[in-house]
């Protein structure tokens, strides 16, 4: 007999008479939080998860024949004995022990794993090694709920992408974009955030040949600078593999955050606004990645910014930079001008942010670099550069021509995202200790807002110019809801805008508004530019006071370019709901009866 008041009887579930399971084949009975399939099969009990790990469809309505369960709503196919997939992209089902106890029949519905931490981390990296992201975001919900923190979470899918990838790739720029925002994020928009940048992850390594890594040299003692000056010229002759030992050896001999970011950032702006901006991006977000997961990872991480670094065309081999003005020769003087610029700046104050952007945001190239080269030499911070720099190129956005082709879109989201990085990058150093060579990537960010002007031509209004907001909601949640709904349709661009617009303008608080934005990201089939965007401008708002319409205008410019790109089929929003669903234990598909 079984004690009733036992620890383990409290975690048996009857399911009824031996003989009758014998006779029927199958049982449904009802778990503590979902329901359980019991079958009989070749003298043999067996339970498992009546909902099928795919997409919840009730396993007791499939067929069992030699072992094997079937279902048969996509065909499949576990072994019953241990709830194991024969097909991969279904997932393992949930498999419980049974008892039988007097000829009645119990199922164990104690606690499967004995380290859920263990057992989540291990299926993960089989769902990224599989780039299943059903399997992904099931281990994501499971390492959540085990207490795991996020930033663990991202580390764990950000070093399988380094390893398993042999260059710095898009999806690694959506997981850390993402992971930026998680403090202004709720716990759900969170969760679809992280399945959001492992999806990408997974997807990038697929098919990808792992990486092979080159060793440091061997010579001891080699200084900083001789390896910064040796590190540059590599990557300027295009030299993979004596860029990659040399940064090593860097990483190896105990290089500093800053030393590490002097080599990285500078050989990044060596060739004019490089690779469309990328190159910084993406190295702006290997060492925010770092920030998150721990420097202890260096060696693992910057590595993989060698390939794009020696590939990469600059704006010197565009015709757009050579015509009608050619900007190369005015830039390359400028780099020369920079240390004397910074050193009649030493000890003056300087504080004309708004005027800055708009000489930014004009239409005379050599204009925007004299002003440039004046507000350095009045002492203005590297930082207040920046800061003017990325508001110029968010107002590109804020005023998008949506006459304009489509793919205009991303050409102005390529400015704002290398303003962006270059602003962040800056902020790595006090401003008397920054190498003077970054400066010279505020001059390639204005000419690139200098090269869209044509985006904004005629320029589109900003909300409130041209008609009140006062027809728009007054409550902080309607207004919220309404932005979302605006993005279930197309076309809804200026309207999104007035609603953020509106939001704002009433004094609700901003944190909600960044989730909301958040979550219709996340929501989306969209690649990682739409990602870069919602980052940039919320951290970027972050920067500016309340009052000013500064923040205000980089979150209308998220708002318009979110809802350019929405909505989409949202696939991968289906399949993080499906997860959350299954594993909360919510029944998918109503029961035709049948069970036990």
């Amino acid at each position: 007999m079984i004690d009733k008041n036992s620890p383990a009887a409290a975690a048996l579930i009857l399911a009824g008479p031996l003989a009758d399971l014998l006779q029927r084949k199958f049982a449904v009975v009802q778990g503590p939080d979902r329901p359980i399939a019991v079958f009989a099969h070749d003298g043999k009990v067996s339970a498992v998860d009546n909902r099928c790990p795919h997409l919840g469809f009730p396993l007791h309505r499939g067929s069992v024949e030699d072992g094997i369960l079937t279902c048969h709503w996509h065909h499949a196919r576990f072994d019953l004995a241990s709830g194991c997939t024969f097909d991969l992209w279904a997932d393992d089902v949930p498999h419980y022990e049974t008892l039988i106890r007097d000829g009645q029949v119990y199922v164990d519905v104690g606690r499967q794993h004995a380290d859920p931490r263990g057992h989540y981390l291990r299926r993960l990296r089989e769902g990224l090694e599989q780039d299943i992201d059903l399997v992904q975001a099931k281990c994501i919900i499971g390492l959540l709920e085990a207490g795991v923190a996020p930033s663990q979470i991202v580390g764990e899918v950000a070093l399988f992408g380094v390893a398993n990838r042999d260059d710095w790739a898009s999806g690694l720029t959506s997981l850390t974009a993402l992971a930026n925002l998680a403090s202004h994020l709720e716990r759900e928009t969170a969760y679809l955030a992280l399945c959001q940048g492992a999806r990408r992850v997974a997807a990038d390594c697929d098919g990808q040949p792992p990486r092979r890594d080159r060793r440091p040299l061997e010579t001891a003692g080699l200084e900083l600078a001789t390896l910064k000056r040796w590190f540059r010229y590599w990557t300027l002759v295009r030299h993979r593999d004596g860029a990659e030992r040399t940064l090593r050896t860097a990483i190896r001999n105990g290089a500093l955050q800053a030393e590490l970011a002097d080599l990285i950032f500078t050989a990044a702006t060596d060739r004019i606004y490089a690779d469309s901006g990328h190159v910084l991006d993406f190295a702006n977000k290997a060492f925010e990645l770092l920030d998150l997961i721990g420097w202890e990872h260096a060696e693992k991480v910057l590595p993989a910014l060698v390939p794009q670094l020696v590939a990469a065309r600059g704006g010197e081999e565009q015709n757009a930079w050579r015509h009608p003005h050619d900007l190369v020769p005015r830039l390359r003087a400028v780099d020369h001008e920079l240390p004397e610029l910074i050193r009649g700046g030493e000890g003056k104050a300087w504080n004309d942010l708004v005027g800055l952007t708009s000489a930014i945001g004009g239409d005379d190239p050599l204009r925007i670099i004299e002003s440039l080269r004046q507000a350095i030499a009045a002492g203005a911070r590297p930082e207040q550069l920046s800061q003017a720099l990325v508001h110029a190129a968010a107002l590109r956005i804020a005023r998008f021509g949506t006459a304009n082709e489509f793919s205009d879109w991303i050409t102005a989201l390529h400015t704002f995202s290398y303003c962006h990085a270059l602003d962040c990058a800056l902020r790595r150093w006090p401003p008397t200790q920054m190498p003077p060579e970054m400066l010279r990537g505020v001059f390639h960010g204005a000419m690139s807002v200098y090269l869209d002007r044509f985006l904004n031509v005629p320029p589109a209004p900003l909300p409130g110019e041209r008609r009140p907001l006062d027809d728009e909601p007054q409550d902080a949640a309607e207004l919220r809801q309404r932005f979302l709904d605006l993005l279930d349709q197309r076309h809804e661009v200026e309207s999104a805008a007035r609603v953020v617009a509106r939001y704002l303008r009433l004094g609700h608080p901003v944190g909600p508004l960044l989730d909301t934005l958040a979550r219709a990201a996340v929501r989306e089939d969209a690649d990682f530019h739409l990602f870069q965007m919602l980052e940039g401008a919320a951290r970027q708002s972050e920067r500016w006071p309340a009052g000013p319409p500064e923040r205000e205008h980089f979150l209308v410019a998220a708002a318009r370019f979110l809802a350019a790109h929405s909505p989409t089929q949202r696939t991968q929003l289906q399949t993080a709901e499906v997860a959350l669903r299954l594993h909360r234990g919510d029944a998918l598909y109503e029961e035709d009866g049948g069970g036990a």
